[in-house]
Parts: structure tokens; C-alpha cells; sequence
């Protein structure tokens, strides 16, 4: 089997590509918008397309995933992927921009689970914390280089150069997946009784522990979505932050919750993700107390939205650590499928609550927010009770049973 640490690469760069093409299109918008005579009132549509489409195709894949190598699974997602993609650059109207988005989301939302299945598959939990780091790591690299090299190209090339060169180095990662992966067939390898899909969905979901763990994703994705949408506005109109310094903003975000990915893997390996988890969500309650409900102006924006991407990076490692130990081999990609399906949901569900509740005044400052930061921490505040439930729930579990 090829080695840990290159496996670990090819996973990331899956990811990269992946959260890329997700990411790159809403700051685009505008650009397409304009080429393609779409209304910028309805870009909400394009981006709820790909994860409406990603949160059925999560929980589609659930029946069969477990049925195949994680190789040839992996090669097929990523193919369709770079379809979407690709059509996404050659989309007329928003009707095909739309139906490219939907091809793109069927096939983006399982290679992640795929892609975190196989990390599972192939790491000792001894060091999944870290190789968890690393991979999500591409998120991190997404937002600091992709995206702004997105709408660079977007300058140069025009709004459809983005798709063909994402899509270009998702033919390069499937060519990549076919050649360098070993096959995958650890969870192939234990005898299984024959049941159906339904019943084995209904096994799945009967368990407490998978049932707290996907209240616990919930959870952190509504926390997190319900503000991350409107950071740009609010940053921009109600703290007075000049617009052209906010793709800097973003890089040093990025560029910090990179470099403390790994710290944060080391982290949860060492101390556990309840202890990693309780205390970024300390860190995000006081942070937006203190950047949302009672901002001191004059204060340094950029120590706020660096702090802020640098606790998100810790509790989301501490989460993928976690609930990547709740499901055993025959059912983890079926349950990662059903946890993306739970992620793209409760993401969409924190978005289109904070639209509810915020108001644009004329002068474009977003009246609200003060309300939409009590409710994220709120939900934040709940995390860790339910990381020290699941956890301990989890090992439990991998106690050995008296004889």
C-alpha cells in the first residue's frame, strides 16, 4: 500500500478541488452575472442549487457507497465533478448554470465523504487527528490562494476561465486517484450479512451515538453558516473596513487557520476533541461578544476574523476527529454520506435564517446582526456538552468487553 503521507496528499489536493469549486462561486457572481444577463437577486439560487443537490446526493449514496473500492468510487465522484465544472464555464443563461451547479453538487458531495472515508479507512486513530489537520488544510489553502486566484483569472480570462481550470486540475486528480491509489477493499474484506439498504439506513440511524454525532454536525454548521454569509457585508458597511483591502482580510484568515491546522490535530490527538472543541468555542463566544454585540471602534478588524478562522479551524478538526471514530468500516461512508447530506442542510438552514432575520438599511449597514451573532452563540455554547457526549459515548465503545 502506498505510503500514509501520500495518500494523505492526493486526499487533500481532492479536497482542494472540491471546496474550490464550491467556494469560487459566489465571489463570482457579479462577474457571470454580468456576462451572462443574470439578475444578482437570484445568485442565491445558484449557490442553494449545488447544496441542495450535494445534501440528496449525501443521503442517495448512503445504500451503495459501502459496496465499492474507495478508489473507483473516488475516480467516478471526481469525474462528475470536473463535468459540472467544465459545464459550468460553458453555461448561456441561468437555467444551464444552474443545471451545471446541480451536476457539480451530485457528485462534489459524495467525493468528500469518499475522500474522509478513506482517510478513516487508511490512519491509525493514533494520528487521524493530524492527518485530519492536513487534509482540511485544503479548505484553509481554498480561501487563501484559490479564490483569489479565481477572481483573478476572472479579470484576465473572463468569468468562465475559473470553471476551466478547476475543472482542469480535477481531470489532473482522477488520472491521479486511477494511478497512485491502491485499492481500497479493507471494508470489502469483512463478511457481511445479506440486508437491505433500508434496513441497514434504519440500523444506522436506530444507534444514540450516530444520532447525538449528526445533532452535534448540525449544530456546528448552523452556528457557523449563520454568520459566515453576511462577515463581508457586515465587515465592509457596518465596521467601515475599505473594500479593497477585504481579499487581504481573507487571505490572512486563511493563511492562519492554515498554519494552525496541524496544531490543531497534534491538539485533538493529545487532549481529546471534547477538551480541543470546549475550548475554540470559548474562543468564539467571547470573539463575536466582542466583534458583534459590543465592537470598540478603532479596534484591529483583522485580530477578530483571524481569531475567528484560526477557533473555527481547532473546532472543526476536533469535530471530523470525532464523529470519523463513530461508525465502524462496513458503514463509515455510508454514514459520512448521511452526515454530509446533515452539513449541507443545517448550512443551508443557518444561511436562509440569518437572510430572515437581517435587514439592509439604506446606507447598506445590515440592521441585525446583533441577534443573528446571540443565536451562533447560542448554538456554540452547546457544542461542547455534546462533544463530551458523543466522545465518551465513543470510548466507551472501544473498551474491550469482559470475558
Amino acid at each position: 500500500m502506498r505510503s500514509e503521507r501520500s495518500i494523505i496528499f492526493l486526499v487533500g489536493a481532492v479536497q482542494f478541488v472540491n471546496i474550490l469549486d464550491f467556494m469560487m462561486v459566489m465571489p463570482l457572481g457579479p462577474d457571470f452575472a454580468r456576462g451572462l444577463g443574470i439578475p444578482t437577486s437570484v445568485l442565491g439560487y445558484i449557490g442553494g442549487s449545488y447544496t441542495l443537490a450535494a445534501a440528496v446526493a449525501g443521503f442517495a449514496g448512503s445504500f451503495f457507497l459501502d459496496r465499492f473500492d474507495r478508489r473507483k468510487a473516488l475516480a467516478v465522484a471526481m469525474t462528475g465533478l470536473v463535468i459540472g465544472t467544465l459545464a459550468g464555464g460553458l453555461a448561456v443563461g441561468l437555467r444551464s448554470l444552474m443545471a451545471a451547479r446541480v451536476i457539480a453538487g451530485t457528485f462534489g458531495g459524495p467525493a468528500t465523504s469518499i475522500a474522509l472515508a478513506i482517510i478513516a479507512d487508511v490512519i491509525p486513530q493514533e494520528r487521524r487527528g493530524k492527518a485530519m489537520g492536513a487534509v482540511m488544510g485544503a479548505f484553509s489553502v481554498a480561501s487563501v490562494v484559490g479564490v483569489p486566484l479565481s477572481l483573478r483569472l476572472s479579470l484576465y480570462g473572463g468569468w468562465s476561465l475559473p470553471f476551466f481550470v478547476v475543472g482542469g486540475m480535477g481531470l489532473v486528480l482522477v488520472a491521479l486517484a486511477i494511478s497512485m491509489l491502491p485499492p481500497l477493499r479493507i471494508h470489502l474484506q469483512v463478511v457481511r450479512r445479506p440486508r437491505s439498504s433500508w434496513r441497514a439506513l434504519g440500523e444506522l440511524l436506530s444507534r444514540r451515538i450516530v444520532l447525538l454525532s449528526y445533532t452535534m454536525t448540525a449544530t456546528v454548521m448552523m452556528a457557523g453558516f449563520i454568520l459566515i454569509p453576511n462577515l463581508s457585508a457586515y465587515i465592509q458597511y457596518n465596521l467601515g473596513f475599505a473594500r479593497e483591502y477585504i481579499d487581504v482580510l481573507y487571505m490572512a484568515g486563511g493563511a492562519a487557520s492554515f498554519f494552525t491546522m496541524r496544531l490543531a490535530g497534534w491538539t485533538v490527538d493529545r487532549y481529546g476533541s471534547f477538551r480541543a472543541a470546549a475550548g475554540a468555542c470559548m474562543a468564539v463566544v467571547v470573539l463575536a461578544y466582542f466583534w458583534f454585540l459590543h465592537f470598540v471602534p478603532g479596534t484591529p478588524i483583522v485580530l477578530f476574523f483571524v481569531g475567528y478562522m484560526i477557533a473555527n479551524s481547532f473546532r472543526n478538526v476536533a469535530h471530523s476527529t470525532l464523529t470519523s471514530k463513530v461508525p465502524g468500516p462496513l458503514e463509515r461512508a455510508r454514514f459520512m454520506s448521511i452526515q454530509s447530506t446533515v452539513q449541507h442542510l443545517a448550512s443551508s438552514a443557518g444561511a436562509f435564517l440569518s437572510a430572515r432575520m437581517l435587514v439592509e438599511l439604506p446606507d447598506h449597514r445590515l440592521a441585525g446582526m446583533d441577534v443573528v451573532a446571540v443565536v451562533s452563540m447560542t448554538l456554540t455554547a452547546l457544542l461542547p456538552g455534546l462533544f463530551w457526549v458523543v466522545e465518551g459515548r465513543v470510548r466507551l465503545a472501544t473498551l474491550p468487553r469482559p470475558a
